[in-house]
């Protein structure tokens, strides 16, 4: 087994297990640090002497380089059972990824090498989403910027005939539940993701109102990090609003919930990915990636899905590219 591919196995265990996301965080960072390594065995202190790897890290590298399946993969295998296995394989079923950056806002890399690493994991398609003018922290874009960036897009897809990389957006959801941007423009878009970044502090009544607006507009396709909380650090609590009422708009609406795999995010919660679920919500397994490796993430957010009994016709980012445009365009129409 890759070593690489045996600490992103242990890493969806782990989430699949419900885990710290400390941990689940610390084995995707030990896979991307493995980029480069020539093949063949490597003994544990050679492994250590790679940025983020400790010694629980360093023993999966040297067992799996060795040709052997390591011990501590085997031993959350054997654990998890048979039910862990099916959602691997609805993770291997991902045809793409509708949010991530690039350093056209907060990313850090350009358009081509995000749509480089997304083409080299399998995906088919990716969609391009970086942010929407309101949030200046994050460098939205201005409506000329998206413009200049629908350029760039074509100009790719112009080069690369086996991967689709799609126009999108993270469209900031405003005070009045309108979204960020011309409309006109967003209706040039294949993919738009609407999200909060703003007063995630609003009593419930106000932010239900917010939420609602955004999911029932026929420009929204997809409903981005919907309680806007953060599991690690300081942490920042969930946004309160009247989630049963948001999940049957979104159902009603073909609006897809999206589950935020960053480690830090995991949102939404356990409590309300269910309640989506039996609410009849589509469903878009998306890594908000900001940087090449957490691409990669994408398994631990269908080690979630398939907790829930999510199944790919449920989950939009394991459609073909053909049927995702159709849903995007005709379903909202």
């Amino acid at each position: 087994m890759d070593p690489a591919e045996a600490l992103r196995r242990i890493a969806f265990l782990l989430e699949w297990s419900g885990a710290s996301p400390y941990r689940v965080r610390a084995f995707h960072t030990a896979a991307g640090a493995l980029t480069g390594l020539p093949p063949g065995p490597v003994d544990p202190a050679r492994a250590r002497q790679l940025p983020g790897i400790g010694p629980v890290t360093a023993q999966v590298i040297a067992e799996a380089s060795d040709g052997r399946t390591p011990g501590y993969l085997r031993r959350l295998e054997e654990a998890a059972g048979p039910a862990a296995r099916s959602g691997w394989q609805l993770a291997s079923a991902a045809q793409g990824d509708c949010h991530l950056h690039s350093d056209w806002s907060d990313g850090g890399h350009p358009i081509e090498e995000m749509a480089a690493v997304a083409r080299a994991l399998g995906h088919r398609w990716a969609v391009l989403t970086d942010h929407s003018p309101r949030l200046t922290i994050a460098h939205g874009l201005s409506p000329e910027r998206l413009r200049h960036q629908l350029d760039a897009v074509a100009a790719y897809n112009g080069r690369d005939g086996a991967f689709r990389l799609l126009s999108g957006i993270e469209c900031d959801i405003l005070d009045d539940g309108a979204l960020d941007q011309e409309p006109g423009l967003l209706d040039r878009l294949d993919v738009v993701v609407a999200s909060v970044h703003s007063k995630l502090r609003s009593d419930p009544e106000t932010m239900t109102g917010r939420m609602l607006a955004a999911v029932r507009n026929p420009r929204t396709n997809v409903l981005g990090h919907c309680t806007g909380r953060i599991v690690t650090g300081r942490g920042r609590p969930q946004s309160r609003f009247d989630a049963e009422a948001v999940f049957a708009a979104c159902a009603e609406n073909g609006t897809a919930v999206e589950i935020n795999c960053r480690p830090e995010r995991r949102d939404p919660p356990d409590d309300l990915l269910r309640l989506a679920a039996d609410a009849g919500c589509l469903f878009a397994v998306d890594t908000d990636a900001h940087a090449p490796d957490q691409l990669h993430w994408h398994t631990t957010g269908y080690a979630r899905a398939a907790r829930v009994g999510l199944t790919r016709d449920r989950l939009v980012t394991t459609w073909s590219g053909e049927r995702l445009l159709a849903w995007a365009g005709s379903a909202h129409a």
